[in-house]
């Protein structure tokens, strides 16, 4: 089976967009604002995927507005919600088991990143290819 990289490039980028959006808003934003949303949206998919009730989330501001943006991104890649200021819902929605893959992978990117470059260090790099 192929890596998450292959499967779903796409998902990814809407992702690491929505990350990055935030962070061009917010430049005091740090890695670890990213780092926590996407734990706590790796934890909340992963209790529906097991059919639990997702834990209540409790983040500080820019770790919230990060949390919230990614999980628009989430629910429209789910084929549940259309965005903000679109009506449509892709016709390829993905299986909440591979979002939630594609969340770890961010995840994993974001630990490595930081611990290569510092506070900022994924923040720097993703924002070079989003655009």
């Amino acid at each position: 089976m192929s890596n998450i990289e292959d499967r779903h490039p796409d998902v990814l980028h809407n992702l690491e967009f929505a990350i990055v959006k935030v962070y061009r808003a917010e430049p005091a934003m740090l890695d670890l604002d990213a780092q926590d949303a996407v734990d706590a949206l790796v934890r909340h998919y992963r209790a529906e995927q097991e059919g639990r009730r997702p834990p209540a989330t409790r983040l500080d501001g820019r770790a919230e507005r990060v949390f919230q943006a990614v999980r628009e991104i989430c629910e429209w890649r789910l084929g549940r919600k259309p965005l903000s200021g679109l009506d449509e819902i892709p016709d390829d929605p993905i299986p909440v088991a591979e979002l939630v893959e594609c969340l770890r992978r961010i995840g994993k990117s974001i630990r490595f990143w930081n611990r290569e470059s510092g506070r900022r260090g994924y923040l720097g790099y993703v924002s070079q290819y989003v655009r």
